[in-house]
């Protein structure tokens, strides 16, 4: 009998983690530094993302990504938040919802040219598909995913 696994690399100390096949779509802890990791294609929070790892987790990611443009003093921010936490868990294995602090990674908001936030990208396998400016209802965010995946 065969055992498939997929490795997985943490994304805080970059250890890769084998996960059973069977198990991923579980919550999973790295074995070296036993943060969380998630299983390829199964988000069910947002995760954040950086300068450093924005090409890795969103441009080469096969699939659907919507990158929330934040900083922590934006009341608009903080009030879209709550929202993308579940559409996070609503879609998870369906479109991958990432956070990036514009304040701590300045290149990336500059190389998309990002004015106001907060400012919402969705990125279908690489490449930009669309965008929106301001705080946005449940639904209108929902139409916007149900457009890209």
């Amino acid at each position: 009998m065969k055992h498939e696994a997929v490795i997985v690399q943490c994304p805080r100390c970059k250890s890769r983690n084998r996960i059973p096949a069977s198990r991923t779509g579980e919550q999973a802890r790295c074995g070296t530094c036993h943060g969380p990791i998630t299983s390829p294609g199964v988000f069910h929070r947002p995760v954040e993302v950086t300068d450093a790892g924005f090409k890795d987790d969103v441009l080469a990611y096969p699939g659907a990504v919507l990158v929330d443009f934040w900083a922590p003093w934006c009341g608009p921010c903080r009030t879209v938040t709550p929202i993308l936490d579940q559409l996070a868990e609503a879609y998870a294995g369906k479109i991958k919802i990432a956070k990036i602090n514009v304040d701590e990674n300045p290149q990336t908001a500059s190389r998309f040219s990002i004015r106001s936030i907060p400012t919402l990208l969705f990125f279908k396998d690489g490449t930009l598909v669309n965008s929106l400016t301001g705080a946005r209802s449940r639904q209108e965010l929902e139409r916007y995913i149900q457009s890209v995946i």
